[in-house]
């Protein structure tokens, strides 16, 4: 049975090599920076795990989801996704605090009780953050790839996810009336300060943007 620290792992990398588009290895520093732990704690893990065939490693190279691997990976995205919708929409918890908890439910819920919750919620395709959630057989509807970073001034959007699951950069999204389903106006771009001037129906104050956060809101076409 996967203990904790190598769910965490998988997972981890899932995410890694969702935020790459060329299919590059994740690199041993990333992961580590990721996990909080120095680089040999990370390589002995991901030595083992690639004994297990959960892994495919490479020496100086990096590191990857193998079938298996990612198979598993998704079944743990899939049931902290879940988790996190649960306790917003069931128990009314806030969207900016339900990332940890779900980090250490996920862990803990057997099967039988996570597909109540899936039946219970009917089945939702995303979370709360519009992270897509993974399907029982484990696959997952396309994820679009534009962020408002790719729009250009009057581009009218909706915003569809928030990459940052921070509390304080989740609140701030709130506040600007720019969660997942939010239509937006990009009124203008700045090149020299690289910021972007963002108009929300019902909200009287534009807001002004800069490129990190920009590149956290992914977005669709209105129509």
């Amino acid at each position: 049975m996967a203990t904790t620290a190598i769910e965490n792992y998988l997972k981890q990398i899932l995410l890694l090599e969702e935020e790459t588009t060329d299919g590059s290895l994740i690199s041993m520093g990333l992961l580590a920076e990721t996990m909080k732990v120095v680089p040999g704690t990370a390589t002995a893990m991901v030595k083992r795990l690639a004994d297990t065939g959960l892994l495919i490693y490479e020496p100086y190279g990096g590191v990857r989801l193998s079938k298996p691997g990612r198979t598993q990976a998704l079944s743990i995205l899939r049931r902290h996704r879940l988790i996190e919708t649960f306790l917003v929409q069931a128990l009314g918890l806030d969207w900016s605090e339900v990332h940890q908890e779900a980090e250490d439910l996920e862990h803990a819920l057997s099967d039988l009780v996570l597909d109540r919750i899936d039946a219970f919620l009917h089945y939702p395709t995303a979370d709360p953050h519009g992270d897509p959630i993974p399907a029982i057989d484990v696959s997952v509807s396309g994820v679009g790839r534009k962020s408002i970073l790719d729009c250009s001034p009057g581009d009218r959007v909706r915003i569809s996810r928030i990459l940052d699951q921070n509390q304080d950069f989740l609140q701030f999204i709130d506040r600007c009336g720019l969660k997942p389903g939010a239509e937006v106006l990009v009124q203008s771009v700045d090149p020299a300060a690289d910021t972007f001037l963002l108009s929300v129906p019902g909200c009287d104050t534009p807001t002004t943007m800069g490129r990190i956060a920009a590149r956290k809101l992914m977005v669709e076409p209105t129509v």
